[in-house]
């Protein structure tokens, strides 16, 4: 069986934080911060933090530590650890934002392909485990490459506030297209 690795060395930075706040304060397992509560209760700093959706139940935002360009999480506001922590309609408002960022990844990047994952549970992998969040990722033929492997990088080609300022264009269309509900009550 041949076994392929994906290598994420960009995600040392996060992990050396986790060390650097452990060594801080003294704690053998601190508690990491929740990045989507701060994000979701200052609005105002959405440019900064590059949140290029939000509505009145969640948000759509760049990954700071991309798997690949352009990848996209989306998360309610209100910070619950399981999927069926939340209601039935905070689910289907999930799934909204969920598709809404589909349609962003496939206008802005036209990928061919998608990786869609919530990894529920820190044992599952979730970086904030304590707030539930979904991952696009864009994948094209080829995107792992021998510069993955053996130079253990990847190359990011845009930058994220470039990045940002894309799907915020490709938001703006994606809006604008849409039926205007006042006209159908």
């Amino acid at each position: 069986m041949h076994h392929e690795n994906l290598w994420a060395p960009w995600r040392m930075a996060y992990l050396r934080e986790l060390k650097r706040k452990e060594a801080q304060t003294g704690a053998a397992d601190p508690k990491p911060s929740n990045f989507f509560e701060a994000y979701w209760t200052h609005p105002e700093l959405d440019h900064e933090h590059h949140v290029v959706h939000r509505d009145e139940q969640g948000m759509i935002l760049l990954n700071r530590y991309p798997y690949a360009n352009g990848h996209l999480l989306v998360a309610l506001g209100e910070p619950k650890p399981t999927l069926m922590d939340y209601t039935p309609a905070q689910r289907a408002a999930f799934w909204s934002l969920v598709e809404l960022g589909v349609e962003l990844v496939e206008r802005t990047l036209r990928p061919q392909g998608i990786n869609m994952g919530i990894n529920q549970g820190a044992v599952a992998g979730a970086g904030v485990p304590e707030h539930l969040h979904m991952h696009l990722v864009p994948r094209w033929g080829g995107d792992t490459n021998f510069i993955s492997v053996v130079g253990t990088l990847r190359v990011m080609p845009d930058a994220l506030e470039s990045m940002a300022a894309d799907y915020r264009e490709a938001l703006e269309a994606i809006l604008s297209e849409q039926p205007d509900k006042s006209e159908e009550a």
